[in-house]
């Protein structure tokens, strides 16, 4: 049943349209900002990578990684709020969508230390994304509250995915599979940019 749901989801994600992720609204607060990572494509894959890879690292490491990635999301945030710019915002993200898939995709336990420099780096993009976003708002507190609690849960839903297939696939042909696919959608967004 639950390898169902998982195809289910990874098949939905699949065959979604990408969101406009990291078009500037003119308004808003707790739920936009929610709203920024859960309903765009290229931030919810990466982050849903994130939780799946830190559950194939094991132990520290699945709540270490995911805080790494909401701490310097922030701290890219901050930078875009302050309006300094970061070259290449939208390629990194593609960037980060295709080889966090990879890294899903290889049959190779990766250094932690080495998953966490690359969250970090990818991080810093995605939070740029929603940084520049936060000037024109009305309530920006509240709007990184919800990109904050929404990148968290997308995390979340990542390792209780990763713990699930783990557990119905010990030799983790799904998360490869999954990875995969993510990786191939990161090259299309890759193309987009």
């Amino acid at each position: 049943m639950i390898m169902r749901f998982i195809t289910l989801f990874f098949l939905t994600l699949f065959f979604a349209l990408p969101a406009q992720a990291h078009e500037v609204h003119a308004g808003g607060g707790f739920i936009s900002g929610f709203n920024h990572p859960v309903l765009g494509f290229d931030h919810m894959l990466a982050m849903i990578c994130v939780g799946i890879l830190s559950t194939k690292l094991g132990g520290k490491a699945i709540w270490t990684v995911p805080a790494v990635f909401v701490l310097f999301m922030l701290c890219g945030g901050i930078i875009g709020l302050l309006s300094l710019p970061i070259p290449l915002v939208e390629f990194g993200i593609a960037v980060s969508v295709l080889l966090l898939g990879l890294a899903l995709a290889i049959d190779k336990r990766l250094p932690q230390w080495l998953v966490m420099a690359f969250v970090a780096t990818f991080a810093i993009f995605h939070g740029h994304a929603h940084g520049v976003e936060m000037p024109q708002l009305a309530e920006p507190a509240l709007y990184v509250l919800g990109f904050i609690c929404g990148t968290s849960a997308i995390h979340v839903v990542g390792v209780l995915l990763g713990i699930a297939m783990q557990n119905k696939d010990p030799r983790n042909r799904f998360v490869r599979s999954s990875g995969g696919v993510i990786a191939i959608v990161g090259g299309y967004l890759l193309l987009s940019v």
